[in-house]
């Protein structure tokens, strides 16, 4: 095995024709037909199937598609940082964010970035906290935000803020962010909100227990836009972070409204791979994520919340 047939393995798995991979690879068609066949051998299984669609991975080729992809941004990102541009710091850096805050911080921490380190090729990936930490576990992200979430000894953690959750309706529904709800009016009405185990589902499910009243959901979403969608057609309310929908209530698209007796608050942490040693490269993204959120704090960009971090 080796890197000419992980290239045109992981090639021909994205584009599904082995035509289209050679194009892509800039070499014949035998060729990559060759590097196929000699991983094959290799492994001792078969990696694709001809099917409707072109080339289709067999379970064998999909196991092996995500160790080669794995294998390959490695020595991306090795060769990235060993071989920078003279005088500055380089490499390959993947940031997850949380979809509530993938809208506001991708445009600040990619200009930072580019302003203030030119040589760091900026990956950014959005996705749910459990997808988040997992990308984290097996390597294929460097830093992430999460929710907080129990002590995992393969992560580190480090509290950021606290955020208030919002209540959330239509722009008839005379909420206002600067006049709070209590949870007994809140639970009282029909919501949309993430299936269970999610963290803000458990929340105020929570919440309802102490008031002793029978939440009554409508519908279960656990895409956000989804949730905004249905309390736009009538459907219901929902609850979400600030940060998600301030954009939203400063347009009037939705009214929304903080939620007291019980406050309801979500802590944001920066995680990285504890075993994993931290290259310069994306211990400056870091810094430089972690300032983009503070100054959104700050500037009042992110409402209802309050800065944890030294």
């Amino acid at each position: 095995m080796d890197l000419k047939q992980l290239k045109a393995f992981v090639t021909v798995a994205e584009t599904g024709s082995v035509t289209a991979a050679a194009r892509l690879l800039n070499i014949v068609q035998p060729a990559v037909s060759r590097q196929l066949r000699l991983l094959e051998e290799d492994v001792g299984i078969a990696l694709f199937t001809r099917g409707r669609h072109g080339m289709e991975l067999t379970d064998a080729g999909k196991t092996l598609g995500d160790y080669a992809r794995r294998a390959l941004t490695e020595l991306d990102r090795a060769r990235a940082e060993i071989r920078p541009s003279s005088g500055t710091v380089g490499g390959i850096v993947t940031v997850g964010l949380l979809p509530s805050t993938a809208d506001m911080l991708s445009s600040a921490l990619l200009r930072a970035v580019a302003a203030n380190y030119p040589g760091i090729r900026l990956r950014l990936t959005s996705g749910y906290a459990g997808h988040l930490q997992s990308w984290l576990e097996t390597g294929d992200v460097d830093v992430a935000l999460l929710y907080d979430s129990k002590p995992n000894p393969a992560l580190k953690f480090r509290p950021l803020l606290d955020e208030s959750l919002w209540f959330v309706g239509p722009p008839a529904s005379g909420l206002d962010k600067r006049t709070p709800v209590r949870m007994a009016e809140v639970i009282g009405r029909p919501l949309v909100l993430p299936g269970a185990p999610h963290g803000l589902r458990s929340l105020v499910e929570q919440a309802a227990r102490t008031q002793d009243i029978e939440l009554d959901i409508v519908a279960e979403t656990n895409a956000m836009s989804v949730q905004k969608r249905l309390v736009l057609d009538g459907h219901g309310y929902t609850i979400l972070p600030s940060i998600a929908v301030v954009d939203d209530v400063d347009r009037g698209i939705l009214a929304a409204a903080p939620v007291v007796d019980p406050v309801l608050t979500r802590r944001i942490v920066l995680a990285q791979p504890a075993a994993r040693t931290m290259a310069n490269s994306v211990r400056c993204v870091t810094k430089e994520l972690v300032q983009c959120i503070r100054d959104a704090v700050e500037r009042d960009q992110w409402p209802s919340a309050h800065w944890l971090a030294k």
